[in-house]
C-alpha cells in the first residue's frame, strides 16, 4: 500500500474531511509534493494548476468547519482531461495551440463537479483531438508509464494523462472520455479502474468532439468502489432519473459471458494469462460462467479499420469550427481526418445504420448474462521507440482499441479493472462490459469482483519511484 492520502477510498477521504481527521489542504499539499517528485518524470499535465488549488483547498476547509457540504467530491483532488473546458483553465484539447475562449466554459459534466468543490489539480495531457489509443502527442510528448523506469513505454490514449496522475499520486479521481477506448484503454495500461459510462447518459457538451455518436465521458480511479461513489456523486445531477450503484450482488448470483474467440486474439504475453487466472478465481468463488460470443465482433472491427465514424466527425467539427488548426495537426491525426475526405455522404450514413443494428442486437444478447469478461487490451503497453517504424503506430493503434472499440460501437457501457501483470510487469486490466443504461448496476457487479480479486494497489504494489 502507500502511505500517501490521495490514495485511500474515496469514501475514507469523504468520512475524513467531514471528521475532521483530514483536511483538503493536506490532500492538495500532498499532490503538489507527489507533482514535485514525479511531475517531470511522468509528463501528466499540460496544466498545472497546484498552487491555485492548495488556496482553494484552505478555503473548502473553512467552509467544512463553518459546517458547508457541497456535495461528496468536496475537497478530493481531482484531474481533468484537457478536452473538458474549465474555467479558468486554457483548452489545447492536445493540439498545439489553446482553443477559443468559448472552451473555457463549462458544461454540465464539469458544472456538476466544481459545484461540491473539489481541489483541480490540473488538466492532463490527451491525444491531440483525442484520436488516439496510445498516449502519444507530436505537439506535447506523451506522459510517460509509471511503471517502466528503463522504457518509455506509453501509458495508453487518448486520455492519456489520467492514468498517470492517479498512478504518480498527484489525483484521487480522474476524469477522461472515451470513444473507442480513450477511458479503459489508459486505465488498463496504468493499473487503474476505469468506466465508460453508456453514450447518452452523461452530457458530451462543452467537451471538445471526437465523435458526435461516440463521445462518452467518464472516470478513473484506483477501485471500482471509487469509481462507484463518484458516480453516485454524478449521475444524480447528470441525469433526470439518476440511479444510485446498488449494493453488491454475491458472486454466486452472477453469470458472466466469456468470448471464446476475438478479444483473446494476439494477446501480449501473459495478458491472456492473467484475465484467465483471474476468471478462473471468480469461478472458484462461485460465479457461473458460459462461453459466450457476441454476434458481429468481426464486423464491428472491420469497420473501424476502415475509420468508423470518428474520421468523419472529427474532420466536420475542424473544417467547421476550427478551420485554422488542420495544417497543424499532429501527423498520425492529420492522415485519418484527411481520409474522411474521401467517404462518400451515402457510406457515413450507412456506418451509422450499421451501429444502431449492432447496438440492438448486442443489447437482447447481453441479457442473456450479467455481463461479460474479457481482457481490456491485448497488448502491452509499446515504448515510444516500437512506434517509429513506419506503419508501427497505425498497426499497434488497432491492436490497443480492438478490445474496447466493441463496446462504443455497440452501445454499451464498460469497466476496466486490474488483475495482475504481464510478462514485461506492465499491468493487465479485465474487461465488464453490460447492455445500455445498466452503468450502475454494472459498478455493482465490479465492486463484487473486485472484492474477491483486490485492487490494483493490492496486486500491483507501488510503481518505481523516478
Amino acid at each position: 500500500m502507500t502511505d500517501s492520502p490521495l490514495k485511500r477510498p474515496l469514501r475514507d477521504q469523504y468520512a475524513g474531511l467531514r471528521s475532521g481527521t483530514l483536511t483538503a489542504r493536506a490532500l492538495a499539499e500532498a499532490s503538489v509534493e507527489a507533482h514535485r517528485i514525479r511531475g517531470q518524470h511522468d509528463h501528466a499535465y499540460l496544466t498545472w494548476n497546484g498552487e491555485a488549488a492548495l488556496a482553494f483547498a484552505e478555503a473548502t476547509d473553512a467552509l467544512i468547519r463553518q459546517g458547508g457540504d457541497a456535495g461528496a467530491l468536496m475537497g478530493i483532488p481531482v484531474s481533468i482531461k484537457d478536452i473538458y473546458a474549465v474555467p479558468g483553465l486554457p483548452t489545447y484539447a492536445g493540439s498545439s495551440r489553446r482553443l477559443p475562449q468559448q472552451w473555457e466554459q463549462p458544461g454540465p459534466m464539469i458544472a456538476a463537479l466544481l459545484a461540491q468543490l473539489p481541489s483541480v489539480m490540473g488538466k492532463t495531457h490527451s491525444v491531440e483531438f483525442a484520436f488516439g489509443g496510445l498516449g502519444t502527442n507530436a505537439h506535447w510528448g506523451a506522459p510517460r508509464n509509471p511503471w517502466d523506469l528503463d522504457a518509455h513505454r506509453t501509458p495508453g490514449g487518448s486520455s492519456a494523462g489520467a492514468g498517470v496522475s492517479l498512478i504518480g499520486g498527484t489525483a484521487s479521481l480522474a476524469l477522461g472520455t472515451d470513444t473507442a477506448g480513450s477511458v479503459r484503454v489508459p486505465a488498463a495500461m496504468t493499473g487503474v479502474a476505469g468506466l465508460k459510462t453508456t453514450v447518452g447518459r452523461w452530457s458530451t457538451n462543452q467537451i471538445v468532439p471526437l465523435s458526435s455518436t461516440l463521445d462518452t465521458p467518464g472516470l478513473l480511479a484506483h477501485r471500482v468502489d471509487d469509481l462507484a461513489f463518484a458516480f453516485d456523486a454524478l449521475d444524480g445531477v447528470l441525469t433526470r432519473h439518476g440511479t444510485r450503484v446498488p449494493a453488491p450482488p454475491a458472486l454466486a448470483d452472477l453469470t458472466f459471458g466469456v468470448p471464446g474467440a476475438f478479444f483473446w486474439d494476439d494477446c501480449s504475453p501473459g495478458v491472456a494469462e492473467a484475465v484467465e487466472a483471474a476468471i478462473r478465481q471468480l469461478e472458484a468463488a462461485g460465479a457461473r460462467l458460459i462461453t459466450f460470443d457476441l454476434p458481429h465482433t468481426d464486423e464491428v472491427f472491420t469497420l473501424f479499420q476502415q475509420g468508423g465514424l470518428a474520421a468523419a466527425e472529427l474532420a466536420a467539427f475542424l473544417k467547421t469550427e476550427l478551420p485554422e488548426m488542420i495544417d497543424a495537426l499532429d501527423p498520425n491525426v492529420a492522415a485519418r481526418v484527411k481520409a474522411a475526405d474521401d467517404m462518400p455522404a451515402w457510406e457515413y450514413v450507412r456506418r451509422r445504420a450499421v451501429i444502431d443494428k449492432l447496438t440492438t442486437a448486442a443489447a437482447t444478447r447481453l441479457s442473456d448474462v450479467d455481463a461479460m469478461l474479457t481482457p481490456t487490451v491485448a497488448l502491452t503497453p509499446p515504448t515510444l521507440e516500437s512506434l517509429l517504424p513506419e506503419g508501427a503506430y497505425a498497426r499497434a493503434n488497432m491492436h490497443a482499441l480492438r478490445n474496447t472499440v466493441i463496446a462504443n460501437f455497440m452501445g454499451l457501457c464498460g469497466l476496466t479493472m486490474p488483475v495482475g501483470k504481464d510478462s514485461a510487469g506492465m499491468p493487465v486490466g479485465l474487461q465488464v462490459l453490460a447492455g445500455p443504461w445498466q452503468d450502475a448496476r454494472l459498478l455493482a457487479i465490479g465492486q463484487a469482483i473486485e472484492e474477491e480479486l483486490g485492487t490494483g494497489l493490492d496486486l500491483l504494489g507501488k510503481p518505481p519511484a523516478p
